[in-house]
C-alpha cells in the first residue's frame, strides 16, 4: 500500500528540502518506487538538489491546471531507476494550488508509487497546508533551537487538526528529525538537549542528522547526500531514519563529532 509522507517544519532554513531528497533517494535505493513532490511553488529548490533543474519542462501547477499530464511532468532520476521528481513552478504563486487539483494529483501518484514524499514550504500558509493535507505520515524537521522547536509544535497542532486524516478522526504518524546537530555546541550546552525537544514535542525521534559540510557539498553537486556521500555521517543517519520509517528497529546514534583514523585517512586520500 502506498504512503504519502510530508516533510515539514514551521521555521525556514532547517533542511526540509535536503531531507526530502535524502530520504527519497534512500527509499529508492532500498527498492521502493518513490516520487518527490515539490510544494514550494514560486521558489522551487528540490530540482536543484536533485540535479534536474535543466530537465524541468512541466510542473505541479501545469498538471493541476490540465496543461500537462502527470507523465509529462514527472522527471526520472538518472542515477536510481525507481526515483522520480514532480517539480514546483517558479512562475506561479501558491494560490494556484487548488484542493481538487492537489487531491487528483496525489491520488494518481498513490496508484503509481510506493512512497509519495511531499516537500513542504516553511510556515503555515497555503502551500504548507496543501502539502500536509493528504499525508499518512509526517517528518517534522527541527533544529535544536527554541524558535525551531516552538514552530514545530505549531505544525504538529496543524497535522492533528487540519488534515484529511484529522477530519476523519485519525492521527497522522508523526516523527521528529533533528538536523544540524553540532556535538561540540551540544557538549557546551549551547543548543537544546534532545530529551528536552522530545519532551516539548512529544513525538518519536526518527533520527539525528549532524551538521556537516558533506550535505552542502552534495547539494552543490546536484545530488542528495545519500547518493553523493553515502558513507558520510549525515547520509548514514538519513539511511537509518529510512529504515525506521519502514518499521525496522534501529539503534539511535547521537553524533559524537569524533573522526576515527580511518575516516581521516580516507578524507585525506579523496581531498
Amino acid at each position: 500500500m502506498s504512503k504519502v509522507l510530508v516533510v515539514t517544519s514551521g521555521k525556514g532554513g532547517v533542511g526540509k528540502t535536503t531531507t526530502s531528497a535524502a530520504l527519497g533517494a534512500a527509499l529508492a535505493k532500498a527498492g521502493e518506487k518513490v516520487v518527490l513532490v515539490d510544494f514550494d511553488v514560486g521558489l522551487r529548490n528540490l530540482d536543484l538538489i536533485m540535479g534536474a533543474e535543466r530537465r524541468v519542462v512541466f510542473d505541479l501547477i501545469n498538471v493541476i491546471q490540465g496543461d500537462a499530464s502527470l507523465n509529462q511532468a514527472l522527471i526520472k532520476d538518472k542515477r536510481v531507476d525507481t526515483l522520480y521528481l514532480l517539480p514546483a513552478s517558479q512562475t506561479r504563486d501558491k494560490d494556484a494550488l487548488t484542493s481538487e487539483g492537489v487531491k487528483k494529483v496525489i491520488n494518481e501518484l498513490r496508484s503509481k508509487f510506493d512512497w509519495v514524499v511531499c516537500d513542504s514550504p516553511a510556515g503555515i500558509e497555503r502551500g504548507a497546508q496543501m502539502a500536509m493535507y493528504h499525508a499518512d505520515m509526517a517528518v517534522i524537521v527541527t533544529n535544536p533551537e527554541v524558535s525551531s522547536v516552538r514552530d514545530s509544535d505549531r505544525i504538529i497542532g496543524m497535522l492533528d487538526s487540519t488534515t484529511e486524516r484529522a477530519k476523519k478522526g485519525k492521527k497522522i504518524d508523526k516523527h521528529l528529525l533533528i538536523t544540524r546537530y553540532d556535538p561540540q555546541r551540544a557538549a557546551r550546552g549551547d543548543m537544546l538537549a534532545t530529551d528536552d525537544m522530545l519532551d516539548i514535542l512529544s513525538i518519536p525521534l526518527l533520527g539525528i542528522i549532524p551538521e556537516s559540510t558533506d550535505v552542502l557539498r552534495a547539494s552543490n553537486l546536484g545530488a542528495p547526500v545519500t547518493l553523493a556521500e553515502p558513507e558520510s555521517p549525515p547520509a548514514r543517519a538519513y539511511i537509518d531514519a529510512v529504515r525506521r520509517l519502514k518499521g525496522e528497529t534501529v539503534e539511535m546514534t547521537v553524533p559524537s563529532g569524533r573522526r576515527t583514523l580511518l575516516d581521516w585517512l580516507f578524507r585525506r586520500r579523496v581531498a
